[in-house]
């Protein structure tokens, strides 16, 4: 009978002991599965935007890690395709969210088209000689900067543009191919050539550049900036409100401010 209380007391101490370890348990593990840290590939022509909105954002969400990775559209949705972590993939182009879809990498019902843009011609700030495309033709323009076709957008479109006017032909000599639109910016910026063909927004960001002419919208596939939340994110519900964000009439205004149709 003296054995009972003793027992008893054992029994009730173990229990305290398993129910204090699954407590522990329960309470970390929904912490690692709802990470707030979200990595954003996007377009580079949207960089400075994006980094307005990053600071706007973060003052009503400071739990919410943004870390962006900027590059071609072409290039970031390789790296999606080869399975880097990424929640948010911003494209200057359909092709190549279209390319991530019909591999179903994307979360379903999260693609949306957040943004507009145009295509300039831009030569260095001072240079007189092109003031249309027609001038491309010139003797003394030798080079011309343009975003690589079959990954940066912003050269696909180009490319459109100067078989518009029937100019690629005779201009492919020139053509000095650069890994991205800000590239191109870069070097017309530099004057290491005579004139770039960049987005519109591009030319915004910079006061060593002018603009020469811009590209009738129907010399060009329509150009339109698809958003949408990968399918193997670990952050979804972040994920998913970081783009509901980004089509705010608040982020609209910055989108705005930097020359992108909305």
């Amino acid at each position: 009978m003296k054995k009972r209380p003793l027992l008893t007391f054992l029994a009730g101490f173990l229990l305290s002991i398993c129910l204090i370890v699954l407590g522990e348990n329960f309470l970390t593990q929904p912490v690692v599965a709802q990470s707030n840290n979200l990595t954003i590939s996007a377009a580079i022509s949207v960089k400075d935007a994006l980094e307005d909105l990053k600071t706007i954002y973060q003052k009503s969400q400071p739990n919410v890690k943004i870390t962006y990775n900027f590059g071609s559209s072409g290039s970031l949705q390789q790296q999606i395709e080869q399975g880097a972590p990424v929640d948010v993939f911003l494209s200057a182009a359909v092709k190549q969210m279209d390319a991530l879809e019909k591999k179903q990498l994307i979360a379903q019902g999260t693609r949306k088209n957040l943004l507009t843009n145009r295509i300039v011609l831009v030569t260095p700030k001072g240079q007189q000689v092109i003031k249309n495309f027609q001038d491309l033709t010139n003797s003394q323009v030798k080079k011309i900067g343009l975003g690589e076709p079959k990954s940066v957008p912003a050269g696909q479109y180009g490319e459109e543009v100067l078989k518009y006017f029937k100019l690629l032909d005779s201009l492919k000599s020139k053509i000095v191919y650069a890994k991205d639109v800000r590239q191109v910016l870069t070097y017309v910026e530099s004057g290491n050539v005579q004139a770039g063909l960049v987005y519109t927004t591009d030319a915004k960001t910079s006061d060593k550049i002018r603009v020469a002419a811009t590209a009738p919208t129907n010399s060009h596939q329509p150009i339109s900036y698809p958003i949408a939340v990968i399918k193997n994110s670990k952050n979804l519900a972040a994920a998913k409100a970081f783009v509901q964000f980004l089509s705010s009439s608040q982020a609209k205004t910055v989108f705005q401010k930097y020359g992108f149709g909305t």
